[in-house]
């Protein structure tokens, strides 16, 4: 455990890993198997206290700082990257209410989401705007006591079960990124339709949604932050989500190592363990390091966000690398195992498919470099 793990937080990490891999990695070859959602186990994560692991103890959660937040989601990552993002996503939206809900709604909403049956979710993209949200076409209209919402969202992560949804949407007609607003949407509406997005590559215990909003209400009061803040709503939110996407990754990629060192040791060729090879030892060693450089950047971007200092730059450094080094290693995972690591039966094929989302939800490789370059460009 990092150094910079308090003991009673270290004990929770623990506690988290014990449960991850004693309950969590069989059910997750299964929804893998038959995609189905993690979120059937969302009674056993309300109890282990996982719902409220970034809402604050004054409202019923944990209050766990970024540091061991993000080692949480690293070890459920290695047990289910499903169960990750979905514990990931829903910890990004408590945060972004706790930051600009109205004090009021804030508490209200705040002691609901560590509950098993409040999940939230984060529904900015559209079928024709994902990494430019500012070409959302979905619209808020002022009626009566607060908005309308028209539109279609797409790639919703915990858009089936999911409550509590913060919602981008135009509020303006401007033509300019004070146009947009953002609103903390009750999911459980009539007018809300949900469709799951099944047949993905990797991350199939996750759910996966489309939604349309037919003019959906929004209380008055559950306007986040000012009219016009939507945009820098989301990618306040964004900044902190890209932590924990990293932390899986890393995740993904440890179960990859673990997996590749075992099989190395054991399987023989030419009379030897694999493992004697150099080609071998040098997929190990590129492996550990990489690992070990993600672990820095992450823990870095987090040190960073609890302190209130500036993190974005930090945060897309820590999701590019963590994401693209976990892709590379379930490369090599799947290299190592040969023939075997090809097929559904070996874990690494799984992990395989499940590091490629790392790369692109939350903001593509590309748009981190983006990021990383335009902060330096600022000086």
């Amino acid at each position: 455990m990092a150094s910079s793990v308090a003991d009673d937080h270290a004990a929770l990490v623990q506690a988290v890993r014990a449960y991850a891999r004693g309950e969590l990695l069989a059910a997750d070859r299964e929804w893998d198997r038959a995609e189905r959602s993690c979120c059937e186990r969302l009674a056993q994560f309300h109890e282990m206290g996982l719902l409220g692991l970034r809402v604050p103890e004054s409202d019923g959660g944990l209050g766990v700082p970024m540091v061991p937040y993000a080692h949480i989601i690293r070890e459920l990552a290695y047990a289910s990257p499903a169960v990750a993002v979905t514990i990931s996503v829903h910890s990004m939206v408590c945060e972004a209410i706790r930051m600009f809900a109205r004090p009021d709604v804030r508490d209200a909403v705040l002691e609901q989401l560590s509950a098993a049956d409040n999940l939230a979710a984060f529904a900015i993209s559209e079928p024709d705007a994902g990494s430019d949200p500012a070409s959302a076409k979905t619209r808020a209209e002022p009626v009566p006591g607060g908005w309308k919402l028209s539109g279609s969202k797409m790639w919703v992560t915990n858009g089936l079960t999911g409550r509590w949804f913060v919602v981008l949407a135009r509020t303006g007609k401007q033509g300019g990124s004070r146009d947009f607003s953002m609103f903390l949407m009750d999911a459980r509406q009539a007018t809300v339709d949900r469709r799951p997005i099944h047949g993905k590559m990797g991350i199939r215990g996750s759910e996966t949604a489309e939604m349309v909003l037919d003019a959906v209400f929004v209380p008055e009061d559950h306007l986040l932050g000012q009219p016009g803040d939507g945009l820098k709503i989301a990618l306040s939110a964004l900044d902190g989500g890209r932590i924990g996407i990293a932390a899986q990754a890393a995740g993904i990629g440890e179960a990859c190592l673990d997996l590749m060192t075992d099989y190395a040791r054991q399987r023989h060729q030419f009379k030897r363990p694999i493992a004697d090879f150099q080609a071998i030892q040098w997929m190990l060693a590129d492996t550990r390091t990489e690992l070990n450089a993600a672990l820095l950047l992450i823990e870095r971007a987090a040190v960073r966000k609890e302190a209130g200092q500036p993190f974005t730059r930090e945060a897309s450094m820590a999701k590019l690398f963590a994401s693209e080094a976990a892709n590379r290693i379930a490369y090599r995972a799947v290299q190592v195992h040969g023939g075997y690591g090809y097929v559904h039966e070996c874990r690494v094929e799984q992990l395989y498919r499940d590091a490629r989302i790392t790369t692109i939800y939350e903001g593509t490789s590309e748009i981190q470099r983006h990021v990383i370059a335009r902060e330096l460009l600022r000086g």
